[in-house]
């Protein structure tokens, strides 16, 4: 749910630095399974580092700019571990050499006001070094200008990025609208009672967007209808779960089967919200029960799912407020949601990217918070990437509220190293970078 998710009249364009020595590449495979079991047995310690190793200026020598096709994809030979355990490794190998703004930056996921490529957006990418960007219906208006965009973003990043757009079909939340013709929602393909529609829906909206080099869909949506409000119309597989899992699994199969990374959203659900969070905090007063019955069960079902094409490359939270779990903090900047509950009960370890943290729900108390401020909140709570800076202004904003935070001891650099190291880890999984040591 972002910035202009929103029923009827489309809104105005959404606003939405270290040297530390690096892992050497001819570490023998002992010291490599030693590592991995270390970082089994103390998780984030592992990553954590002094800050005093760090400049805020690049390397001397920086990793060579990444791109997929300048190495093979397979070029980390320890057959003993996980394929999982070989890609987070190599992903912090490549964080250990990053400087603090390359880090910081790869934890952001820009938004950008113009309708093509710019200045700006360059400077993002650049000098600032975004992980992601996300892209709305006004940025593509026609598929070469799209394709051509989207190929400029990627030939001048050194790390390449997520490019994310919200395609969940429908007549509120289709981003493709100028360049494809119409396609089923959610409630479209649920009520026609057969599966095999989610599938074929699901490779449709692949293919589109990979012809155009989106990589990621910020869908399938997990909300289950329960009120029939502002963000189920349309946008929801089903008054229950079992419907939701019914019809978003075979989608996010086929679209995962095709090269194009999932994002499950609006966890922990929005289906009994009332209210639009883009203008105000949704209050759900259900009880505890309810809600792990209900609202969190397709969560937890596709995020504990043996079936590697139905695990999501992320997870999208948002801004609503369960009191009957945590009453004071909204969903995505809880503590008691993030890492309790998603990462610990659950067992998701991948990629959280947050809704837009410039939503009118962004409150704690009725007090609203600024962009920076959540930014600094959501890593503590667990999320990875930030969704909401626009332009570099606002990133750069985000940015040094988060150098801020890591003086201060308000947030920790153990933390930016592991959420810096999921998005990466996701990128080596997913094909977007090769899968080789870095340069040093």
């Amino acid at each position: 749910m972002n910035a202009d998710d929103q029923v009827g009249t489309p809104s105005p364009p959404p606003r939405r630095q270290k040297k530390r020595r690096a892992l050497s590449v001819s570490l023998s495979l002992f010291i490599l399974v030693i590592l991995v079991i270390a970082g089994t047995l103390f998780g984030p310690q592992l990553l954590s580092h002094s800050s005093a190793h760090r400049s805020d200026s690049p390397p001397a020598t920086p990793a060579a700019t990444l791109n997929p096709s300048d190495a093979p994809q397979d070029t980390y030979p320890h057959p003993q571990l996980t394929e999982h355990e070989k890609m987070r490794l190599l992903a912090r190998q490549y964080v250990s050499q990053m400087s603090l703004d390359e880090e910081l930056g790869q934890l952001i996921m820009v938004e950008y006001n113009d309708t093509s490529y710019s200045a700006d957006l360059n400077t993002m990418l650049t000098e600032m070094h975004a992980g992601g960007v996300i892209m709305y219906e006004f940025q593509m208006l026609t598929k070469q200008q799209t394709t051509q965009d989207i190929a400029r973003m990627q030939q001048v990043a050194k790390i390449p990025l997520l490019i994310s757009t919200d395609e969940e079909g429908g007549p509120y939340v289709h981003r493709l609208n100028n360049i494809y013709p119409p396609r089923m929602s959610a409630t479209d393909i649920a009520n026609t009672g057969d599966p095999t529609v989610a599938v074929r829906e699901g490779h449709h909206v692949a293919q589109d967007l990979l012809a155009l080099g989106i990589n990621v869909n910020l869908a399938p949506d997990l909300d289950i209808n329960l009120t029939n409000g502002y963000d189920q119309v349309t946008r929801t597989f089903g008054a229950t779960s079992n419907s939701v899992i019914n019809y978003a699994g075979p989608y996010m199969k086929a679209m995962q089967s095709d090269g194009v990374i999932a994002c499950i959203k609006h966890f922990p659900g929005l289906g009994a919200a009332t209210v639009d969070a883009h203008a105000a905090l949704p209050i759900i007063n259900r009880t505890k029960d309810e809600i792990y019955a209900t609202e969190l069960e397709p969560f937890k079902h596709f995020i504990q799912s043996t079936d590697p094409l139905e695990q999501p490359g992320l997870v999208m939270p948002t801004d609503l407020l369960m009191p009957a779990i945590d009453p004071v903090m909204p969903a995505e900047l809880s503590h008691t949601f993030m890492t309790d509950i998603l990462r610990k009960e659950f067992g998701y370890d991948g990629v959280v990217l947050t809704d837009a943290l410039y939503m009118k729900g962004v409150e704690i108390n009725g007090k609203a918070i600024t962009m920076p401020e959540a930014g600094v909140m959501a890593l503590n709570a667990g999320d990875d990437m930030l969704l909401g800076p626009s332009g570099s202004q606002e990133m750069q904003e985000m940015i040094t509220a988060l150098k801020n935070a890591l003086k201060d001891g308000t947030l920790a650099q153990s933390r930016v190293d592991e959420a810096a190291t999921r998005i990466l880890t996701l990128k080596l999984e997913r094909h977007l970078m090769p899968a080789v040591p870095p340069q040093n």
